[in-house]
């Protein structure tokens, strides 16, 4: 099959996918494996990524910026899957944090936290989840209580991305706790703040190397100044207007397994010797394979088409929600039909297929369970 090249890739990404594709190569592949095994990614990793170029890509350079766009967020993202890493969070640092703050911030909120972001100083989270709701963003029960210039900030977060090292924390917060999605807002919490405290970077089955923890707010205060908008109560449109592009990333995400277990299993396949021939030589491998094929080349182009919309700022809430519901579910199928194709070796750690297969089973869950994408769908139709 010919090499595939993205419609909205052009001279500049080449370019900046070498730079990327050099740096995973070197700062990521090597350390792949030590980082699974301390739930981590190296805290300088963000110093070194700040000191070539590759933080808060799509933010103005005003800000400290790349002055780049989607495109080069999806640049770095694949070339990241493709050294073999899925634990440094840099693509939420860059794609969803440092845009809630683009885009709501005021100038000196952006001046203040964005270049810190950039360089590497910081490392961002955003906590929406809490122990007892998921999608249900409207219940969160972390109360943010206004205290004259200050915000007092109570509750509890969980399987938050970057968690364990991250120096800014948007915190998703009831400021009106008598309202439902009218009572939410957005407050930055810088994590050196008194009543701040770190729980357990969690044990999960995939994203190993991911420092994905729990947080806690026992009387944090923040100044007033830390609220995201121009008032109380817009976190929840906040939120739905940035979610979007949190699902498409998780396309971007989704597409790449698919590639990736299928290249794994050809290489697999064909180098496997069973019954005196190469695996792949039998018709039940090259059919499964096909299938795979296929997929992951209408995923794609579906895929490909949501990202030039988006570049254009065309792409719409329901078409993002079918691309994060279709694309994770199928690469799923495909990792489990790419394991099934590795046999015994397929269940073993040291192999991609293993690792691609377990930090996959994720993209279904977060970003709004794909149960809630069909509902967004259904609304529209």
């Amino acid at each position: 099959m010919t090499a595939h090249r993205s419609s909205w890739m052009d001279e500049d990404l080449d370019a900046f996918r070498d730079l990327a594709r050099t740096f995973c190569e070197k700062e990521l592949t090597p350390n792949v494996d030590r980082w699974i095994e301390q739930h981590h990614v190296d805290r300088e990793l963000w110093t070194k990524a700040g000191e070539v170029g590759l933080l808060c890509l799509s933010i103005p350079e005003e800000y400290g910026g790349g002055g780049g766009t989607f495109a080069h967020e999806t640049v770095l993202l694949e070339e990241q899957a493709r050294a073999g890493d899925s634990g440094w969070g840099v693509i939420l640092h860059n794609g969803i944090v440092a845009h809630y703050i683009l885009n709501y911030g005021s100038p000196a909120q952006k001046q203040a936290w964005l270049p810190k972001m950039a360089s590497g100083e910081w490392v961002g989270a955003i906590a929406m989840t809490e122990p007892g709701t998921g999608s249900d963003l409207q219940n969160v029960r972390t109360k943010a209580v206004r205290d004259g210039d200050e915000y007092v900030i109570n509750g509890a977060k969980t399987f938050i991305t970057n968690g364990g090292q991250a120096d800014v924390v948007i915190v998703v917060a009831k400021t009106d706790s008598t309202k439902g999605a009218e009572g939410i807002s957005l407050i930055v919490v810088e994590t050196d703040r008194p009543g701040f405290r770190r729980g357990r970077v969690l044990d999960k089955i995939g994203l190993r190397s991911q420092d994905t923890a729990e947080l806690f707010f026992d009387d944090v205060r923040v100044p007033a100044t830390n609220l995201l908008g121009a008032e109380e109560g817009q976190g929840f449109i906040q939120l739905m207007q940035q979610l979007p592009q949190e699902r498409l990333i998780i396309g971007v995400s989704s597409v790449l397994a698919m590639e990736l277990a299928l290249a794994e299993t050809l290489r697999y396949t064909k180098d496997r010797q069973a019954f005196g021939r190469p695996v792949f030589n039998f018709q039940n491998t090259k059919f499964k394979l096909a299938e795979v094929a296929t997929e992951a080349k209408i995923a794609r182009v579906f895929l490909d088409d949501c990202i030039a919309k988006h570049l254009k700022g065309e792409l719409d809430i329901p078409t993002v929600a079918m691309l994060k519901w279709w694309t994770s579910d199928r690469a799923m199928v495909a990792a489990d039909e790419c394991l099934q194709l590795h046999g015994g070796y397929g269940y073993m750690n040291e192999y991609p297929i293993a690792r691609i297969y377990t930090d996959q089973r994720v993209q279904k869950i977060y970003g709004g369970t794909n149960e809630i994408m069909k509902e967004i769908i259904a609304r529209s139709l």
